[in-house]
């Protein structure tokens, strides 16, 4: 086995890939962050990563991937999964080739990785060193490997993952077993007189579990220990009040004996009053790439694509240099992100946001876009999944919200426990003299996004709300059929589809999908967002011409077997609305079965949907 480095800097290669989970997950090659694709093949990697050498069986994946009611097609998919990220770990690996990497088992699937590929296995094998010093009566010893396996923890495991799939017990016994780690180095740095030296990591833990009141003890004591009495008297005063509000309990006998022995000034003091572990190495800046892979087929939509080129400043990407698709001069360049129209006075645009009904193309619009312009962008590309239109869990906080973002900047864990104002000052400081791009999906109402679009020059922000409501924040019910990620929700989807849920609206509209308002495809700013966001432009998504739905289906199912049959052809897209998720499902039916007449699927959707 690989020598275990001594630090988080430590043991990086050219080349080699680095496994990190204890905190947002990341993989990283030769200090550059790999685009994971797909939530739900980000999920699966963090399955098999939290256990390292170990076969996670398929039915605990399918578990973590679709909690509740997984489809049937399910363990299709997780294969599916697989093979993509095979040949994201391992570039070039031949098509059907299982790699060293990522392994097929009896059962189950595994993950090959080096003791110095994997932050987990490293913190697995301090926190072991230390176990062994306080073992055998070495308290100092066992300090200092607890100490270096804490410098390796970032946050919350798998932090950036969904909330109810962070609760999975496949990850939250990893939760448990880093704050037992943090346990029994404030048990040892007690013994030997060194609190000092993990006093910072036990603040972060009881930030993120303010009611482990055997962790609330030892931080009391701790502090007590480095001459902060005071500290350690209000620290108890908020884990009594909260463990009140939170449980109607009070505090237990650990907790009220550690109350007790600060108060009688029973704890041996630290050695030093001041933190002497050298602080962890920066880390590289690392720029995120989080945007969902491309559609690699995308039909139309260019008067909305040459619209949000406008938000850029210049011509529609791919024009020739000075030149714009409504005939003026480009008088601005990539930087008027940051710029006032002087003719106008007008604030520049921040944020976007793509509104419109369910299945309409609006989340695979935005990726497509995303990807045109990422030159634009060279500080990278953060994507957040809002869930507002979520029928199994609750829309994203917007404090949590801001806290996924701001650790996929690297923001340490310590700072992500403030409210939203101060989480969103601290987000527009993140940002600030940055080029990102910020794609928001799925987002419930105004109120949701407001504190997330920072208005930093530089930035912009892509946001994503299904269509309909009359005001800020409004809350409106729509159906239809949608993807497996939201990118394939799309205009010349191919990905796999699958039901959608009622949703929320953000976006005034007083049409129908046929007939939208604004007119569809031209930038707007209706009064009740200009007030709420002077940066805010909103872009309202109408269904595709009948020829860019025709030519969806010609690129799935071939172009012969439309022509073959263009009555049946008509139906379909009259049956499906245009609606290009819908189109999406047709398609792959049809492709699955080259033998199976487009007259009959016509007439099993006349059959679903009725006259």
């Amino acid at each position: 086995m690989a020598s275990l480095p001594d630090g988080p800097g430590d043991g990086t290669r050219s080349g080699t890939l680095r496994f990190e989970v204890l905190g947002p997950l990341r993989v990283l090659r030769a200090g550059t962050e790999l685009d994971l694709g797909y939530p739900q093949a980000r999920t699966l990697l963090g399955v098999l990563v939290v256990w390292p050498g170990r076969t996670v069986r398929t039915g605990t994946i399918v578990d973590v991937l679709w909690p509740g009611r997984p489809p049937v097609s399910a363990r299709n998919a997780v294969r599916r999964h697989v093979g993509t990220l095979r040949r994201l770990l391992e570039p070039g690996l031949p098509p059907r080739s299982p790699g060293r990497r990522l392994l097929g088992r009896t059962g189950g699937y595994l993950l090959e990785a080096a003791a110095d590929e994997a932050d987990l296995l490293r913190f697995r094998a301090f926190s072991r060193r230390g176990m062994r010093a306080a073992a055998t009566a070495r308290p100092e010893q066992a300090v200092r490997h607890f100490v270096s396996a804490l410098r390796l923890w970032r946050g919350p495991v798998v932090a950036d993952l969904p909330g109810p799939v962070r609760a999975h017990p496949h990850f939250a016994a990893v939760d448990r077993e880093v704050l037992r780690t943090a346990r029994m180095a404030a048990d040892a740095a007690l013994l030997c007189g060194r609190a000092d030296q993990v006093l910072p990591s036990l603040r972060r833990a009881v930030a993120l579990n303010p009611l482990d009141e055997p962790l609330l003890a030892r931080l009391i004591l701790s502090l007590a220990a480095c001459g902060l009495q005071a500290d350690a008297l209000a620290a108890y005063e908020d884990a009594r009040r909260g463990l009140a509000a939170q449980l109607g309990a009070a505090p237990g006998a650990e907790l009220a004996a550690a109350h007790a022995r600060v108060l009688r000034q029973q704890i041996r003091p630290a050695r030093h009053r001041l933190p002497t572990v050298p602080p962890s190495p920066a880390r590289p800046f690392v720029r995120p790439a989080q945007l969902p892979p491309d559609l690699p087929v995308f039909i139309g939509r260019g008067r909305e694509l040459a619209a949000l080129d406008r938000l850029l400043g210049g011509a529609p990407v791919g024009s020739p240099p000075g030149s714009r698709s409504d005939g003026a001069s480009a008088r601005a360049t990539p930087d008027a992100l940051g710029d006032a129209d002087a003719s106008t006075g007008a604030r520049p645009a921040s944020a976007v946001l793509i509104s419109g009904p369910a299945g309409v193309g609006k989340t695979a619009l935005a990726v497509h876009w995303a990807h045109r312009v990422t030159d634009r962008f060279p500080d990278g590309r953060l994507h957040l999944e809002l869930g507002g239109s979520a029928l199994d869990q609750a829309a994203l906080e917007p404090a949590e919200a801001l806290r996924r973002l701001l650790a996929a900047l690297g923001a340490p864990a310590r700072d992500l426990h403030a409210g939203v104002t101060a989480l969103a000052a601290r987000y527009r400081g993140a940002l600030a003299g940055r080029r990102l791009l910020v794609l928001l999906d799925d987002a419930a109402c105004l109120g949701q996004i407001r504190p997330l679009l920072p208005e930093v020059p530089g930035c912009l922000t892509v946001v994503t709300s299904r269509g309909g409501s009359t005001g800020p924040g409004a809350v409106t019910a729509g159906t239809g059929a949608a993807g497996e990620t939201g990118a394939e929700e799309a205009t010349g989807a191919t990905g796999p589809t699958g039901p959608t849920t009622p949703a929320v609206a953000v976006a005034p509209a007083t049409a129908t999908v046929s007939d939208p308002a604004g007119p569809a495809g031209h930038l707007g700013l209706p009064p009740p967002l200009e007030r709420a966001a002077a940066g805010l432009r909103t872009l309202r998504l109408g269904l595709p011409s009948a020829e860019d739905a025709r030519e969806l289906l010609a690129r799935r199912i071939g172009a012969a077997r439309l022509a073959a049959e263009p009555e049946a052809v008509t139906e379909i897209l009259r049956r499906c609305g245009r609606l290009p998720s819908a189109l999406a499902l047709v398609a792959a039916r049809a492709a699955t079965r080259r033998d199976f007449p487009l007259a009959a699927l016509a007439a099993d959707l006349a059959e679903d949907t009725g006259p």
